[in-house]
């Protein structure tokens, strides 16, 4: 039985240009995923999503099981019928939102117990139980469960909680289902340490994930550093299986992550800034509040295909944004959204054409150099 297909038909230094395949369709990668942490990525519907090119979208294991429940949802057909998606899904472990539940949760060896943001009812989740939860979802990339620690953090701390996450992997796979078309990717923790990030990728790389993401990153370190990570990281996992750079990123961020390897990426940047008056443009962001774009009867972006600068103004969008109207958000993020998966194509293209520097059309599109 084959779990996932992942082919690389093109390389352009480190950058990798290939197809993950699923059984809800293909990925090009590298590629953009789109945050739907409740089952909606926030101020998008499907038909905004389709037509922003997205081509998946991550779900939120911690937030759907409290509410509506894993449960439900698979009575109810599933999380692509629940949310009428019918492209690939990746969900999170829940362990990312765990560690930010600090003053509400408990972890063990076990697993972590902790109390929800909702309602304060107590709740246990394992890795064996997040393998259930996500399976329940039918999230076609399950990812194990681990933990993800606080930057920055001691040696001995970080070797503590790689470890952990290490036995938490080998139960996650122990307890995932496999069956065609989906597949469960390892987390490689180990902070800043080069030494620890090294034995994260031997104790994951036996375990033969379908996949293999890096964790533990854009948690504070800054850019400079988690490009020295990426520098000795990525070149030693598995050159066949898919890489996904965790919660990733500004655009220069992605750019210059691809550079060195990586494949798949999400962030919520690109809908919380739609929501907060921040347009992503090529070569830079602008801020539409601002007064001097009242009168201004050009496009966000002139050479953006969206259904956003095809149709309104910045004049337009700086009312509704400033008058709090929902139109505003809706438009702003469905904007953003395109724009990411337009950066992901342009740099798909310069992979292909060998452009992948200083002249290629991803640079251009990104703020900063981007290396």
């Amino acid at each position: 039985m084959q779990g996932l297909k992942f082919e690389i038909y093109n390389q352009s230094g480190e950058a990798r240009r290939g197809k993950l395949t699923t059984a809800h369709g293909t990925i090009e990668t590298p590629c953009f995923m789109p945050v739907g942490t409740a089952a909606t990525v926030k101020a998008m519907t499907v038909t905004d999503l389709n037509e922003t090119n997205s081509q998946i979208i991550l779900g939120n294991t911690y937030h759907l099981m409290l509410r509506p429940t894993a449960e439900r949802i698979a009575d109810l057909g599933g999380l692509h019928k629940f949310m009428n998606w019918h492209k690939p899904i990746l969900t999170d472990s829940g362990g990312f939102q765990v560690m930010s539940l600090a003053n509400l949760r408990k972890i063990t060896e076990d697993g972590v117990k902790f109390k929800s943001h909702i309602d304060g009812s107590t709740h246990h989740l394992t890795p064996e139980r997040s393998m259930q939860i996500q399976h329940m979802l039918d999230s076609n990339i399950t990812m194990c469960f681990d933990e993800c620690i606080k930057y920055p953090a001691t040696w001995n701390e970080v070797k503590k909680s790689m470890e952990l996450s290490l036995r938490w992997a080998e139960r996650s796979k122990n307890a995932y289902v496999e069956r065609s078309g989906y597949g469960l990717f390892g987390i490689i923790q180990g902070g800043a340490y080069e030494d620890l990030r090294a034995f994260s990728i031997e104790g994951m790389s036996q375990l033969d994930f379908d996949g293999y993401a890096v964790g533990g990153l854009a948690v504070g370190e800054g850019q400079e550093v988690m490009f020295e990570v990426l520098n000795y990281t990525a070149p030693a996992l598995p050159k066949n299986k898919p890489r996904y750079l965790m919660g990733v990123g500004k655009p220069s961020d992605i750019l210059g992550a691809v550079m060195r390897g990586i494949d798949m990426f999400d962030c919520v940047l690109p809908t919380r800034s739609g929501r907060n008056g921040q347009a992503f443009i090529r070569g830079q962001a602008i801020n539409i509040r601002n007064a001097k774009y009242s009168n201004d009867v050009t496009p966000l972006d002139s050479e953006c295909e969206c259904y956003t600068c095809k149709n309104h103004t910045k004049a337009y969008l700086h009312h509704l944004v400033r008058s709090n109207e929902i139109l505003g958000a809706m438009l702003m993020t469905k904007h953003n959204i395109h724009y990411y998966n337009d950066l992901m194509k342009a740099i798909r293209d310069d992979i292909e054409t060998g452009n992948l520097d200083d002249s290629g059309s991803g640079h251009k599109m990104v703020f900063g150099d981007g290396k």
